[in-house]
């Protein structure tokens, strides 16, 4: 006997994969849903998957049937998608809906919104509870869009129980913008520095898929409208991050620190960061339960193997075209080897 009917909107993605490998593994009968339609090598033959566009006007409608007892979405990012939901409430039993942890603010009004403006970093008190003050709901940005559908669905009530999770820097296999390719990339090449702004400190909290399918598994067998943080048991440094990459990969390399911002591109990785951004999970041990699946360090094999894959077939921007889109180069060794040369 099942659990229910569980529907994963967004079920190809990275999220999306591992969250219905833990519901059909915590016996859900399980629909994945997907622009393309496509399916994870490691789903059972049981899954059910379908191709669905929520941008067709009727589509979700028509792709839920009778319905279901719990709606999984991983890909809604604002107001009108919060709506698509909650205009079939009387069909979903419950949702569980990833939002984001770039939806804070801190006292001074500053947010990822404004990080690239002087003196535009946010400081956060560390860990940050669900409670923190976030960005006002709007249409202009990421963060506002996110926070607007969050009121949306929150407003919805008993209508629609919804388990919103705010998910840190997100990392695993299939992720479309990978940050870990920094040091993956650099430890291939054989670069023997990894230049660091902020002296390596830099702590931007990551989230494996399988913590957040973890997460996702628990809120649908407890249906509840509630916020919850998602991310891993530990923040690493960007140091700390770069030294465990370099082990999976037999690599050695030597830690050159900036103290301070980096210097033009020198020195920027995908996590660097002024202050600390660390979540704190409390909340979500305590309302479901939740305890890691995976560990920042144990979860990285799978993840280099699958990077490296990646990038032996082709250049990094093909290959990423979420992580080439910033128009950032990440790997200009150049301009590195420029800035060590003077610097001595």
């Amino acid at each position: 006997m099942t659990k229910g009917h569980a529907f994963v909107l967004g079920a190809s993605g990275q999220v999306g994969r591992a969250a219905v490998r833990a519901l059909v593994t915590d016996g859900w009968e399980v629909t994945a849903a997907s622009r393309g339609g496509g399916r994870d090598d490691g789903w059972p033959e049981e899954v059910r998957s379908v191709r669905l566009d929520r941008t067709e006007e009727g589509a979700l409608a028509a792709g839920l049937g009778d319905g279901c007892d719990v709606l999984v979405d991983i890909v809604a990012y604002d107001r009108d998608h919060a709506r698509q939901l909650t205009g079939l409430a009387g069909r979903i039993g419950s949702a569980v809906v990833v939002s984001s942890g770039a939806i804070y603010e801190d006292d001074r009004g500053r947010s990822f919104d404004t990080q690239d403006e002087p003196d535009g970093f946010p400081a956060f008190p560390v860990p940050i509870p669900e409670e923190w003050r976030t960005v006002a709901p709007g249409d202009s940005t990421y963060g506002t869009r996110k926070v607007a559908l969050e009121r949306e669905l929150l407003a919805a009530g008993d209508a629609l129980p919804t388990t919103l999770l705010r998910a840190g820097a997100i990392h695993g296999p299939h992720c479309p913008g990978p940050r870990e390719l920094w040091f993956v990339k650099r430890a291939l090449d054989g670069r023997p520095v990894r230049v660091l702004a902020y002296g390596g400190r830099s702590r931007f909290h990551p989230a494996h898929v399988d913590n957040l399918a973890e997460l996702i598994r628990l809120a649908a067998a407890k249906p509840g409208t509630r916020v919850l943080n998602g991310a891993d048991p530990q923040a690493p440094t960007v140091a700390e991050i770069g030294a465990a990459i370099d082990a999976v990969l037999g690599a050695e390399s030597e830690r050159v620190p900036i103290e301070g911002p980096p210097e033009g591109l020198v020195g920027l990785t995908p996590w660097t960061s002024e202050h600390p951004i660390v979540y704190d999970m409390s909340a979500a041990e305590r309302e479901l339960g939740y305890r890691p699946v995976v560990s920042y360090a144990d979860s990285l094999p799978a993840t280099v193997e699958w990077l490296a894959g990646r990038v032996a077939e082709r250049e990094w921007r093909e290959a990423f075209p979420n992580l080439a889109k910033y128009g950032v180069d990440w790997f200009d060794y150049a301009a590195e080897d420029a800035w060590l040369a003077a610097r001595r």
